[in-house]
This record gives C-alpha cells, sequence and structure tokens, in this order.
C-alpha cells in the first residue's frame, strides 16, 4: 500500500493507537484490514469559515456564503419568500353599494351608487379618488345612478350605463383626470354590467338588459368614441367581476345578484381574445355577485362574492389556466358588503362598496436574494 505519512501513531493496536512511537512516521499496510482505504495516496488538509470578502460579491449564485470584512457581517444568498396579504388601506367618506370604479392600487376613482346599506337608498352622482393612502372628493358624476361598470385608468376612466330613476340606461361617460364627459351611448341599456381595457379600447361584457331584466351575453367593444357589438359570451351573466384588456379579458363568477343567486353558473369563467370568447376552468368558490377582480388574462385576483350559503372572503389567484385559493388569505369584509376590485395581480385594491372600507393585496414574493445571516 506504501508509507502514509499524515502525522498519525504508527501502530493501531486492539486497545487504541499506540503513543510511544509519537504522531509521524510511515503507517504500515498490515495495520489497515479496511480494504476502502488501500487506494488512498493522501489526506487532504481540512479548512473552515466563510469567505472573507471586503464587499459582496456582484453575482452570487444559491448556496454562497460569505462574511463582508467591510461590515463584519456574514450575509449569503438564498431563498425567501413572503406569503400574499391583504392590508387595510384608506376609508371612503360613504358607502358605494353598487358603484363603479377603475384605476390602479395607487390612483383608482369610485363614482355613483346608492348610500350604503341597508336597501334601498337614493342614488348617488358622488366621486371620491385615492392616492394609495387616503381618498378625497372628486367632481360627480353628470347623474345619480348605481350598478354601472367602469374600467380604465385614474387620468383615462370610462363609466359604462347602470342603474338610474327610471331604470336601466345606455349612457356612458369619460373620466380625464380632472371631470367628467359623455361619450357615445351603449348600444343597450344595461346595468349589473361588467367591463375591461382602457378607454380608448374597452370591452363590455353582459349584464341586465330589458324590462322585466334579463341576462345577457352580448358583448361590445369601445375604440373611444362609438361602441361595436362583436361575439358574445358562452353564457350570459350580470353581476360577473372582470379584468384585463381588449384583446386578452378575462370575466368570472357571477349571473346573480343579492338576495337571487344562482348556484349552477357562479364559478364560470370565460376568456376574450378579441374576437371570440372560450371557456375556462371554474373557479374553486360560488361568487354570484358583488365579486371583486384586478390583474390581466395570465395573472389575475379575485376575492368577496356572495352565494347561495352567505359571502366568501376568500382569494384565488389564476395563472392563465386555472384558479388557486390562497390559503388563509382572506379579505376582512365579506363579499355580502360589495367588492370593487382595482390594479393588478400584484399590488391590487378592493373597496367595500356598501360599507366605507379599502384593503390592499400584495402578492407572495418568492426569489433568491442577499440576506444577513448574522450581525456583529
Amino acid at each position: 500500500m506504501g508509507a502514509r505519512t499524515r502525522g498519525i501513531a504508527n501502530n493501531i493496536l486492539a486497545n487504541g493507537l499506540d503513543a510511544t512511537d509519537g504522531l509521524s512516521g510511515a503507517v504500515s499496510s498490515s495495520n489497515i484490514a479496511n480494504s476502502s482505504v488501500t487506494s488512498v495516496s493522501s489526506t487532504p488538509s481540512l479548512g473552515g469559515g466563510f469567505e472573507k470578502v471586503a464587499s459582496d460579491p456582484p453575482s452570487p449564485v444559491e448556496g454562497d456564503i460569505w462574511f463582508n470584512t467591510t461590515s463584519n457581517i456574514v450575509k449569503g444568498y438564498v431563498f425567501s419568500a413572503t406569503p400574499a396579504s391583504w392590508s387595510t388601506g384608506g376609508t371612503t367618506s360613504r358607502g358605494f353599494r353598487g358603484g363603479g370604479g377603475f384605476g390602479g392600487s395607487t390612483g383608482a376613482i369610485l363614482f355613483g351608487g346608492s348610500d350604503g346599506e341597508p336597501a334601498p337608498n337614493p342614488n348617488t352622482n358622488v366621486s371620491e379618488s385615492y392616492n394609495g393612502t387616503s381618498w378625497t372628493s372628486a367632481p360627480n358624476y353628470p347623474f345619480a345612478h348605481r350598478d354601472s361598470a367602469g374600467t380604465g385608468t385614474s387620468t383615462a376612466g370610462l363609466g359604462i350605463c347602470g342603474h338610474s330613476s327610471t331604470g336601466s340606461i345606455s349612457t356612458c361617460n369619460e373620466w380625464d383626470g380632472s371631470g367628467w364627459t359623455g361619450t357615445g351611448s351603449h348600444p343597450l341599456p344595461l346595468r349589473a354590467n361588467s367591463a375591461f381595457g382602457i378607454q380608448t379600447a374597452a370591452v363590455n361584457a353582459g349584464g341586465a338588459v330589458g324590462a322585466p331584466e334579463a341576462k345577457t351575453a352580448a358583448t361590445q367593444e369601445y375604440n373611444g368614441s362609438t361602441w361595436t357589438t362583436v361575439n358574445s359570451m358562452s353564457t350570459a351573466k350580470q353581476n360577473a367581476a372582470s379584468s384585463g384588456t381588449q384583446t386578452l379579458g378575462l370575466v368570472a363568477g357571477g349571473s346573480g345578484y343579492p338576495g337571487v343567486p344562482e348556484p349552477t353558473q357562479g364559478n364560470l369563467t370565460e376568456e376574450y381574445d378579441g374576437t371570440s370568447w372560450t371557456n375556462s376552468n371554474n373557479l374553486n368558490n360560488l361568487r354570484n355577485s358583488s365579486v371583486g377582480m384586478t390583474g390581466t388574462q395570465t395573472s389575475s385576483v379575485i376575492y368577496g362574492g356572495s352565494h347561495p350559503t352567505g359571502a366568501s372572503n376568500a382569494t384565488e389567484q389564476y395563472d392563465g389556466t386555472s384558479w388557486t385559493t390562497l390559503p388563509g388569505v382572506n379579505i376582512s369584509n365579506t363579499g355580502a358588503s360589495e367588492i370593487q376590485g382595482n390594479g393588478s395581480t400584484t399590488q391590487a385594491t378592493a373597496f367595500h362598496v356598501n360599507v366605507p372600507g379599502t384593503e390592499e393585496f400584495t402578492e407572495a414574493v418568492s426569489e433568491v436574494q442577499v440576506k444577513t445571516l448574522t450581525s456583529s
């Protein structure tokens, strides 16, 4: 086997090492019976501790650990996960039961609706704007109404149809960031309709039409001045949630209204590609009305909504194919309080439109990042 000279005793006895010969010299092959070490030619020195650097590595890889000699801190490039959550936001001055809304989590508009519960209450024309922290009064909508749809941004929005003192209407109005202006009428008098897209490229989907009212699957596109009827949804629905753009839209839930739910349709999902509608996978929770949804066709969150046995405060996330319920990620105010949604998947805002209140959603974050492991 050859000589082994790594500073060990040169005799291995039955009861331990023979220390009388010191810790140097050769080890006879006859003293090592384990065949697994017969091919060993050297024993490497063992190092210890972390790499010492004056500054963090510019391109670490997952699992790297180092000691920063400038800050005297041990750091590592490790996996970090922050769960999705809801937090309390600003409070509106009033309830917006049946109100419309549009915009994002840091800039939004609510308008119309009746003044909270209990119903019935007179319709209002009140508008309020949100800056991500607090609500302030905005110029009034041109007329009192409820149950309209809204879409667009906080500086270029669109209010579509609704229910006035005379019944369902076809009137539409544009918001420019400072006031409202009338625009082309919708082909149908509607209420409880859904909308997505921007002010110059919007889609209206479904709603309740006629007297007595009936659900419709009719779909219309808006080009910034006029409406054009296009292919209908697969299923007639009202009070559905919606998100996305004119060429990549999403509608889910709906088909009922508070007190008159329709349990066989409250979990349906349909996608719009700018031309036609396609059925997608169902929601995990029934959401017949009072539903909020924000995001895109391939990444949306839906929350709130009433159903036959009460209301849902669960949050579900859509990945473009299917819905996943986020365990424990619930809004505090249930769908019975009618939720209006604005924003994106990563940062959404749910407005309680029966009672004053706002909740803000932050998406889960999972990433590898530099983390401090200990400090001096």
